[in-house]
């Protein structure tokens, strides 16, 4: 228990280590067993030496056989009893030894379950490998310990418990750490270090033995996860629909305390300090990677690099806008950005924040832009500029109402489909589909034609399939293939140049 290979050579980690060992009695008994059984096979031996001359008559054979198998089946049972006797550390640093009652149980499981012994399976708190927790782990003052000297302590400190899995310990940190009750500190080789708080170490710093639990109070975060500065992550950090940037850096000076719920009961949580440099460059990637929304007087920057000067305390964060509809910007839907039925990009981003009450970030007005000429709401005028564009080009983006016909020329579409114009009372569902939701289309046509054959309503279907990237034209030989199937279907069903 107090050594290794030798004297020279003491066992640091004997709160680890458990000894079964078998009794006085208990092995007397069992070479009493093993010595009856060898018996039996030696008279077994004699009796074959005398059956060779017939002196041997059935029934000494069988009584033989009887006997040695219920001396064979003595033997692991009285094994088993020996081994009755444990020896470990007791919470006191003694050595001790005490009997378990041997039953039908694996002595595994019978050593676990006596209290004597301490050993622990189930997983411990995060909270409590703190300073005041149950186990005493921390020395007056100290702010932070080596995660593996925590983990080794249970193995090292005999007024600890003895854990039946040492790897539960490094999981209860790493979980800890995910619920941001400590920060995780790696410092590298030149001085600089890697901090991880409400998320969760990679394997290679898990595996260093230089890594650190800071307690939060102590801790200076080196980075924070961009995800972290969003609505609803950290408690009490939003407190509206929107932030400046100085409540984050307020957040983050190093005396803030909050409060948190924890299984029904509250529960004060402190929050590391953190760099205005390290906040600025979080709030920077949350802002470039689209999950905030970033204003200041009439700018207003969504998934692009924040321009110089304008990330300041007094910025407002928000919400990623809601997704705008791309029918949203059709004439009847937003008047004012139309004049002679045409409308810019420009335009149509002015009159959409007027209609919102606040400047929306071109990322947003793109979007819908983008979705609206897909969906062949619109389409770009010969005169327009490229699109997509960044903002200064919105200007040159022309758009007008989307116009198709049946033989190639124009058509205003209205609100009906393919050139042909509906009454204001027929309604017309628009959808550009998958070939798989094409499929799913007809497996629902049955259903379909059942409730229009209810309602007593004119149901038609009108099929626009284009082809072609509206740049070249398909070969002949692609549009005679195509034709050809299209032509099973209807006769005029067919592409035309």
């Amino acid at each position: 228990m107090d050594e290794t290979t030798g004297s020279e050579k003491p066992r640091v980690y004997r709160n680890a280590v458990i000894l079964l060992t078998p009794s006085k009695d208990g092995l007397e008994v069992a070479s009493a067993r093993v010595r009856e059984y060898l018996a039996w096979e030696q008279v077994g031996v004699s009796l074959k030496e005398q059956q060779k001359d017939g002196n041997v008559d059935v029934a000494r054979m069988q009584t033989l056989t009887i006997n040695l198998d219920k001396a064979k089946g003595r033997i692991p049972d009285a094994i088993r009893q020996a081994y009755c006797t444990v020896v470990t550390v007791s919470d006191k640093n003694e050595v001790q030894a005490f009997k378990i009652n041997v039953t039908d149980e694996p002595h595994f499981t019978i050593i676990k379950n006596d209290p004597r012994s301490r050993v622990q399976d189930s997983s411990i708190s995060a909270e409590a490998l703190l300073p005041g927790g149950p186990y005493d782990l921390w020395r007056e003052g100290e702010t932070s310990r080596r995660v593996k000297d925590l983990s080794g302590s249970f193995a090292q400190l005999p007024h600890l418990p003895k854990m039946l899995k040492a790897q539960a310990i490094i999981d209860t940190l790493v979980e800890g750490c995910e619920m941001g009750a400590f920060v995780l500190r790696l410092t590298r080789p030149d001085g600089s270090a890697r901090t991880w708080w409400y998320s969760r170490p990679d394997e290679t710093a898990m595996n260093d033995p230089s890594l650190e639990l800071v307690l939060s109070e102590a801790a200076e975060l080196e980075e924070i996860v961009p995800s972290l500065i969003e609505s609803e992550q950290l408690p009490e950090l939003w407190k509206g629909e929107s932030i400046t940037v100085q409540a984050v850096i307020d957040y983050f000076n190093g005396t803030n305390v909050v409060q948190v719920e924890r299984d029904g009961y509250t529960e004060p949580l402190p929050i590391p300090t953190a760099s205005i440099d390290v906040i600025k460059a979080s709030v920077t990637q949350a802002v470039e990677s689209g999950t905030l929304w970033l204003t200041n007087g009439p700018a207003s920057i969504l998934a692009e690099p924040i321009p110089a000067g304008l990330l300041t305390e007094q910025a407002l964060l928000q919400k990623s806008p809601a997704m705008i509809a791309a029918a949203e910007i059709l004439p009847e839907n937003l008047s004012q950005a139309w004049t002679n039925e045409e409308a810019t990009a420009l335009s149509i981003a002015t009159a959409l924040s007027q209609k919102f009450g606040q400047t929306l970030p071109w990322k947003t007005v793109s979007d819908v832009l983008s979705a609206s000429l897909k969906a062949r709401f619109t389409q770009l005028d010969p005169k327009s500029g490229k699109w997509p564009c960044e903002y200064p080009s919105a200007q040159g983006v022309i758009l007008k109402v989307s116009t198709v016909s049946d033989a190639g020329g124009t058509k205003e579409s209205g609100s009906g489909f393919a050139g042909i114009e509906t009454s204001s009372n027929m309604l017309v569902a628009r959808s550009e589909l998958k070939p798989s939701e094409i499929q799913d289309l007809g497996d629902i046509m049955p259903t379909l034609l059942e409730i229009k054959n209810k309602a007593n309503i004119p149901l038609a279907f009108r099929v626009l399939i284009e082809l072609g990237d509206g740049q070249t034209q398909p070969d002949d030989e692609t549009v005679q293939s195509m034709n050809l199937l299209l032509g099973d279907i209807n006769d005029g069903f067919k592409f035309e140049k």
